[in-house]
């Protein structure tokens, strides 16, 4: 849902003279999103406390370093009575005055704090998945009709759990579970929001080992705005600069996404603490970051995981885009259309390879499963504080694989 401009900027706004705020672009490359993500737009994702000091997301939306938030996590699709299932920690989780008959919360007090940092020209999404999620769909109709769930409640629909707040889009933070069919979900969405007069975004935060193993089918085959890549707990972290692989990421962004303009964006930790491997100082992410503003055309911004990580790292988050910035002028805002599916679901011939797994999805729905699913390219995200137990590094393809054995990148409390 991007355009090249939006993304840059969507993960950290910056409000630079009085009362002027800075909107996020997806055209610039000095965004930050911080998952809230971070870039030269900044990304920052909130929402898992990280550091054991998550505070309300408004806290988060006056720092004008932060250009766009995912809330993670919305981490089963097919909960009680069918519905999803949000977690948000300390802040809003199930057991919070649920919608009668779901373990769905409501969490409709934080629709100011969301209007806040909209108003502030950040956006904000739901972001799908995490570490510890059941997740997954079993048929293309399925897929559909969960589009139309998460629309209904998220995006423009009658079931509120962010009360009148209208979230900014989505983020697929994908780590388990069946990989099939989301090329149908983020079709789906971008048909239910083709007439919208909102400008709508849909992201990714797959891991850097290229193709990514839940992911890579839908990335090669859906119209995405951004890609979070998490370079770290992986062999191509950013601390281990031989296999750093941002070139192949920014090279399949201008040779095979659907969305030529769709911009990359580095993941990095917010502390050492937040990662099991890959934290590097400010002044080496700043470095990198530098020279892939140079270097590499997709280049978007910096992703951190996360919020309250980053902030309670003496502002990482800040010394980081202070030094990358590079805005001049105040950037236009996305007002251009939101864009059309992709004319066909199914993965374009010649493409890459993408080894979706050759299991059978489950007799019912695809989340009631509790087996974790083992995919080809091995993704060792191991911070979540429930694990998922290590699986066997696979090679049969001369595929890299990981040092480490495989288990979430997120930080996930239950």
């Amino acid at each position: 849902m991007l355009y090249a401009g939006w993304l840059s900027s969507l993960i950290i706004s910056f409000l630079l003279y009085g009362q002027v705020v800075w909107a996020f672009s997806n055209d610039r490359n000095d965004n930050v999103s911080i998952r809230f993500m971070l870039t030269t737009c900044a990304i920052r994702y909130w929402g898992q406390d990280s550091a054991n000091h998550q505070q309300r997301l408004g806290f988060y939306c006056d720092d004008d370093t932060i250009d766009a938030i995912p809330l993670a996590f919305l981490y089963i699709f097919f909960g009680k009575g069918g519905m999803p299932v949000l977690d948000l920690a300390n802040i809003c989780s199930q057991g919070s005055n649920n919608f009668p008959g779901t373990d769905l919360a409501d969490c409709s007090f934080m629709a100011s704090d969301i209007q806040k940092c909209q108003a502030r020209g950040k956006i904000v999404t739901i972001s799908l998945g995490g570490g510890t999620a059941k997740v997954g769909f079993s048929s293309d109709s399925q897929a559909a009709s969960f589009a139309h769930t998460i629309w209904n409640m998220f995006l423009d629909g009658p079931m509120r759990p962010f009360g009148s707040a209208v979230l900014d889009g989505v983020d697929l933070d994908i780590e388990n579970g069946p990989s099939a069919f989301y090329n149908t979900f983020v079709n789906t969405l971008r048909s239910l929001a083709q007439h919208a007069k909102k400008r709508y975004y849909v992201t990714a935060a797959p891991q850097c080992p290229f193709p990514d193993a839940e992911l890579g089918n839908a990335l090669n085959s859906a119209f995405f705005d951004a890609v979070y890549v998490q370079f770290y707990n992986n062999f191509c972290e950013t601390s281990v600069p031989s296999e750093f692989n941002m070139a192949t990421w920014d090279n399949w962004a201008r040779t095979r996404s659907p969305n030529r303009d769709i911009k990359v964006y580095l993941g990095a930790p917010g502390s050492a603490a937040s990662a099991g491997e890959g934290f590097v100082s400010s002044g080496t992410l700043i470095n990198v970051v530098k020279e892939s503003q140079k270097k590499y055309p997709s280049f978007g911004g910096v992703m951190l995981w996360d919020a309250d990580s980053a902030q309670n790292n003496n502002r990482y988050q800040v010394t980081v885009k202070n030094a990358i910035s590079n805005r001049v002028g105040a950037p236009p805002g996305e007002t251009g259309p939101n864009p059309a599916p992709t004319s066909d679901p199914a993965t374009k011939p010649g493409s890459s390879p993408t080894f979706s797994e050759s299991h059978a999805p489950p007799a019912t729905t695809a989340a009631a499963s509790t087996t974790t699913s083992i995919s080809i390219i091995p993704d060792p995200r191991w911070t979540a504080r429930v694990k998922r137990p290590p699986v066997e590094k696979r090679n049969e393809f001369g595929l890299p694989t990981s040092k480490f054995p495989r288990d979430s990148s997120r930080f996930f409390k239950l």
